[in-house]
């Protein structure tokens, strides 16, 4: 089922956000720190493995060098991030207080608009695999827990975001699967292993990588990958 890795994680946000709403701020940092870096090593492990599927490390290396520069030359990372400010600004509470559309917006941008979301669900789409879907669920859940404890339960709102845009992009995906060579695919998901690798050192705080400037690379194997094999 292509879908269960977006159910997984918008159900994970709808949870987290009904605990966090009740807990409020009583849940300890430590415990939140934790499990993020502990996941953060799952992702390690997953996108590791995942770059194990190349049949040719130079379709690799090309698609994150072509990738790279199409995304500076677009500024992808930075148009995200000013769209993200664009929404907060509008949304944002003056007085202080919790709103459902704050919380939303909040959500959405923090759970829907990353490098994450859209390699995890290139992955589910592709290779029905939902390793990294799943790993996201998990830090979706502890990240809805902490910051619904202060933005309130508009927070929960945002996994329709997550169904709608991963659930599209997990559906487009299987559908061009259907006209890409096993091949491009395998190559497709090792260069999306790799953006998976650079979330997890972010995570880390081993790397301050832009990783959604390296997005087009994972799209680069299906023109270059026939050339090197």
């Amino acid at each position: 089922m292509k879908l269960l890795g977006v159910y997984a994680n918008a159900f994970a946000i709808i949870i987290g956000s009904l605990i966090g709403a009740v807990v409020g701020g009583r849940l300890p940092e430590k415990y939140s720190d934790t499990v993020m870096k502990g996941t953060a090593l799952a992702i390690l492990t997953i996108g590791i493995k995942g770059t194990f599927k190349t049949d040719n490390l130079l379709v690799i290396i090309f698609s994150v060098v072509i990738g790279a520069l199409i995304g500076e030359f677009f500024k992808i990372d930075d148009r995200l991030n000013a769209l993200g400010e664009i929404a907060e600004k509008k949304f944002s509470n003056s007085k202080g207080e919790k709103s459902i559309a704050n919380g939303f917006v909040s959500g959405s941008l923090l759970f829907a608009v990353g490098a994450m979301a859209i390699t995890g669900s290139l992955e589910s789409g592709l290779q029905n695999s939902h390793d990294t879907l799943y790993a996201k669920a998990v830090i979706d859940g502890v990240s809805s827990i902490v910051m619904a404890s202060s933005l309130g339960i508009g927070m929960a709102l945002s996994a329709i975001t997550v169904l709608l845009y991963q659930g599209f992009i997990v559906l487009t995906a299987g559908f061009l699967s259907n006209y890409l060579s096993p091949l491009v695919i395998s190559e497709m998901t090792a260069v999306g292993s790799v953006l998976i690798i650079a979330i997890s050192l972010n995570m880390l705080g081993e790397s301050k990588t832009k990783v959604a400037n390296l997005l087009p690379g994972a799209f680069i194997p299906i023109f270059i990958s026939g050339f090197f094999n």
